[in-house]
């Protein structure tokens, strides 16, 4: 049976290997970035097409640049909370199939805790944001609702207003006769 030590070591070296490819996918981005800025030979006037203008199917749409807070999160935040929440399982895990882990278990939950801090505070500043776009989401609902019903009366009222006219206008014809 592999001894917890060993079971350590390999989850470290998964997460290592984790983070070493969200680096590598951080890199790719940042050298797609620079080489969309590199300024392209000028075309002289014969070859320039007339090129269609686009519509706008997503794929043209303007993207935001990666920030520091997106690479901290990627480097550091992801990693530590799927670091605390694999080892807190294993801890569970290896605590029901082995009492020697047992024996052991403050300095585990003491590294757990120790984890655990940081993760908290990520994930909580995760929901944060996430509870923040909901109510930016609410609240554009609300007014695009609003501007909705306020439009639907503008036509009542309108339609309203013409047919009225249209009452005065047949009066005064009857009265004229």
């Amino acid at each position: 049976m592999i001894e917890w030590i060993d079971m350590l070591t390999i989850m470290g070296i998964a997460m290592a290997g984790v983070a070493l490819v969200i680096a590598f996918a951080v890199l790719v981005n940042f050298a797609r970035q620079a080489l969309k800025r590199v300024p392209k030979k000028p075309i002289p006037q014969k070859e320039i097409k007339k090129e269609k203008p686009k519509m706008s199917n997503g794929k043209d749409v303007a993207r935001e640049g990666v920030t520091f807070n997106d690479i901290f999160m990627f480097m550091i935040a992801v990693p530590l909370v799927l670091l605390w929440v694999g080892f807190a399982g294993f801890v569970i895990h290896s605590g029901l199939q082995d009492d020697s882990v047992l024996e052991q278990i403050e300095g585990y939950t003491t590294l757990i805790a120790i984890l655990g801090g940081p993760a908290l505070l990520i994930i909580k500043d995760a929901l944060d944001v996430w509870k923040q776009e909901q109510a930016e989401k609410t609240a554009f609902y609300k007014i695009k609702a609003q501007s909705v019903i306020d439009y639907n009366n503008s036509v009542l009222e309108q339609a309203q207003q013409i047919e009225s006219k249209a009452q005065e206008q047949a009066h005064k014809m009857e009265s004229k006769k």
